[in-house]
């Protein structure tokens, strides 16, 4: 059993940047692929990025490559999701998740979920 918790959501400027973190707890964090998924109000949930358990290979939408960074601190139990260049666009509840495969962006192979932070972008 893996348990998720999101914080460092909240309101920016277009253009600003935010840290998400996502702490997990259990022995087994290091075992796990995470990822990072979105939902805008009224759209479905969407993956934004994923990384492999050790940290080596991340994959990333394409709306947020190149501005996204995904990392993981394997010590503290932690991913993290660095967001620079922030858009309207972004604009939404985003939800830590882990997974027994590894690096994956498919939302059916997550096992366990965050409650979500939502992360609102002005323009």
């Amino acid at each position: 059993q893996v348990q998720l918790v999101e914080s460092g959501g909240g309101l920016v400027q277009a253009g600003g940047s935010l840290r998400l973190s996502c702490a997990a707890s259990g022995r087994t964090f290091r075992a796990h692929g995470m990822g990072w998924f979105r939902q805008a109000p009224g759209k479905e949930r969407e993956f934004v990025a994923t990384i492999d358990r050790s940290g080596t290979l991340t994959y990333y939408a394409d709306s947020v490559k190149g501005r996204f960074t995904l990392s993981r601190d394997n010590a503290k139990n932690t991913v993290y999701l660095q967001m620079n260049s922030l858009i309207p666009e972004d604009t939404a509840v985003y939800y830590c998740a882990a997974n027994v495969l590894g690096a994956t962006p498919l939302l059916r192979d997550y096992d366990y979920w965050g409650q979500g932070t939502q992360v609102t972008v002005s323009s």
